[in-house]
């Protein structure tokens, strides 16, 4: 099932939360933490960014979404799936995501949901965790999502299934 936009000029949020093996100023994290700022400052420079949420830190790092605090949250808003595709997988972006078994832990739940919101409109952290907790307990529908009911992705099919540690 594709999820199409209610209308064409609506815009693509995401979310997406991870658990950090080390804290942000461990050693072991040096490199995804040192990363932060160049991967955010390239994100709002692409073709089809819209929005990201900032938190105090200037990504969205202190922002603590569970009762875990080790979790991160990271969310934003897209044109569409084609363009945050070429985001994540089109770009240097692509080095930190095929890294990320070194800094994060598996999950045993959802840690990435979409969903359509309409231009000019922006959600905060506990709407995004909503959407993502539906997508876990409910599966895809119009409310949350995933790459694969994402209309036009098809980058997401050959990645994801490369090794999760550094090449």
């Amino acid at each position: 099932m594709i999820v199409q936009p209610p209308a064409p000029d609506w815009h693509l949020a995401e979310v997406n939360i991870a658990r950090l093996k080390a804290p942000l100023d461990d050693p072991r994290t040096a490199d995804f933490a040192n990363a932060l700022e160049q991967i955010n400052t390239l994100a709002e420079r692409m073709d089809g960014f819209v929005w990201r949420f900032i938190d105090g830190t200037g990504n969205a790092t202190d922002t603590q979404v569970v009762d875990d605090p080790m979790v991160i949250f990271n969310a934003s808003i897209w044109r569409d799936a084609a363009a945050l595709e070429t985001f994540v997988w089109g770009t240097v972006h692509k080095q930190f995501y095929h890294r990320r078994a070194e800094w994060f832990d598996a999950l045993g739940s959802m840690h990435f949901a979409m969903w359509w919101l309409p231009p000019g409109e922006t959600f905060t952290p506990g709407d995004a965790m909503r959407r993502l907790t539906h997508l876990d307990t409910q599966g895809p529908s119009a409310t949350a999502f995933g790459w694969a009911e994402a209309p036009g992705a098809t980058r997401w099919q050959d990645e994801r299934c490369l090794p999760q540690a550094a090449e």
